[in-house]
């Protein structure tokens, strides 16, 4: 997963609000808050602290990302265990957490498509990462596992003093998109999302592509001509109108299927409606609006 993830422009922003920041800690036991370098195992993240409490931290320790917010049941049985190992686990890792409405360019910068997402990152980079929950045992073997590969990585060196590989899996997919080959550009995305499941740039450019060219196969027409019952129709319709930068359209557009429906068609426009949505910034006022009227749509 390293160098996958740009988390540049959360840096920029921390740099930009350095003055007016004030790091958030988290109160330990008897009220105190906890020391923000020192022993303490878990740490609130919002965009200003991000760059030293995650980005420079993971030069000399390994940080474990926790994406979560209040709404996500599963997430509420997911953190307290990753908070009870990293209380235990003597200064191995530290678990940062990162409610992800409050700051939601942290999520887009990791390209959380669902929470919980946990993300482990060292010498500033991405190493692993997991979506879901898992048992304390699994947790720990992964830890395991990552320490054991990227022990010798946290030296001490500032994060943005990392020079970054060039995969070049990715440029030959790039090279082939420039060159018109999408058919092409695809496969190799697609092979790479393949043999790393958590390639997250490999995954959106592949999202990116199939989106354009699902879009472009269908017949512009098919905004007016498509049947209120047509299920099929109307997800086409969406395609074409958001092709033609127009999103709010295009999610009304589902979001009305999702209210005429039920069963698998249900099911089947919603999913679709949460597939273009990872196409933009999640902060997007527009994607925001729309996930709320999804949300009443369907309860």
């Amino acid at each position: 997963m390293a160098g996958a993830v740009d988390l540049s422009a959360l840096k920029e922003r921390a740099e930009a609000q350095r003055a007016a920041a004030q790091r958030p800690t988290r109160p330990a036991e008897g009220g105190q808050p906890a020391a923000p370098h020192g022993g303490a195992a878990v740490v609130d993240i919002t965009e200003e602290t991000f760059e030293t409490e995650v980005l420079e931290r993971s030069t000399r320790q390994l940080v474990v990302v926790d994406l979560w917010a209040e709404w996500c049941q599963p997430c509420k049985q997911l953190s307290p265990v990753l908070e009870r190992m990293a209380a235990s686990s003597g200064g191995r890792w530290v678990l940062a957490k990162v409610d992800v409405d409050a700051n939601p360019r942290i999520a887009q910068a990791f390209r959380a498509q669902s929470i919980p997402m946990v993300v482990a990152i060292a010498a500033g980079q991405p190493v692993s990462a997991f979506n879901g929950v898992r048992s304390e045992q699994e947790i720990a073997a992964w830890l395991d596992d990552i320490l054991t590969q990227v022990g010798g990585a946290l030296t001490g060196a500032p994060a943005d003093a990392e020079t970054e590989a060039v995969d070049p899996r990715m440029e030959a997919a790039e090279d082939k998109l420039n060159a018109g080959d999408f058919d092409g550009a695809l496969a190799d995305y697609r092979a790479i999302v393949a043999a790393e499941p958590h390639n997250v740039e490999a995954a959106s450019a592949a999202r990116n592509l199939e989106f354009v060219l699902r879009a472009q196969a269908h017949d512009p027409s098919i905004v007016e001509n498509a049947a209120p019952g047509d299920v099929d129709a109307q997800l086409a319709a969406a395609d074409v109108l958001l092709l033609a930068q127009q999103p709010e359209t295009a999610f009304d557009r589902i979001i009305d299927v999702v209210r005429r429906t039920a069963g698998d068609d249900r099911t089947r426009a919603r999913t679709r409606l949460l597939e273009l949505f990872e196409l933009f910034d999640p902060a997007e006022p527009f994607v925001v609006a729309a996930r709320r009227k999804l949300a009443s749509a369907l309860y």
